[in-house]
């Protein structure tokens, strides 16, 4: 059976959008995945680690058969294509790969959460979801997404502008 996954995608290591390509590239490829639409592009300050460039944030929309387990592995091994390395928390990055949401499904696993834990808080991953799924629920908090954008404050929002990027060649 599909699910209706939504996954976020951010960089912050040149080329930056080239990243982005390549990961909705990668998804697009997979004979397992359908995209089915992908956010404006945003541009974000980053948040936590501030001695980094500015992020391309991005949400895309796929539908997919494949488990959770292996869709994250497939997510993990874009990350890993594209050089991903983790030395600091919330630090730059080539490509962050992360799964939101699965369907209305709750997952906790030692390495998998779905909702992503901080997706509420985080307007760099609200506002682009709001374009393309802003009615979807968000299971645990009865929300929809549109609804926990606007309930942002409004110094998170601003933080976050479309980028007028797109990812045409």
């Amino acid at each position: 059976m599909q699910s209706n996954v939504l996954i976020a995608l951010g960089s912050n290591i040149k080329p930056r959008l080239g990243h982005l390509k390549n990961a909705v590239a990668a998804f697009k490829e997979n004979e397992a995945i359908k995209v089915v639409a992908t956010s404006p592009i945003y541009e974000t300050v980053p948040k936590g680690y501030l001695d980094q460039e500015d992020f391309l944030n991005m949400v895309v929309h796929i539908q997919t058969d494949l488990s959770a387990a292996d869709l994250l592995a497939f997510c993990q091994s874009i990350e890993q294509d594209q050089k991903r390395v983790r030395t600091i928390k919330n630090g730059p990055r080539t490509i962050d790969v992360d799964i939101l949401l699965l369907d209305e499904k709750v997952i906790d696993t030692t390495d998998l959460q779905v909702p992503h834990p901080r997706m509420h808080e985080r307007a760099f991953v609200l506002c682009p979801a709001a374009d393309i799924v802003g009615q979807w629920q968000v299971p645990h908090l009865n929300k929809t997404v549109s609804t926990l954008r606007d309930a942002l404050p409004q110094v998170e929002k601003d933080d976050v502008r479309i980028a007028g990027l797109s990812l045409e060649y």
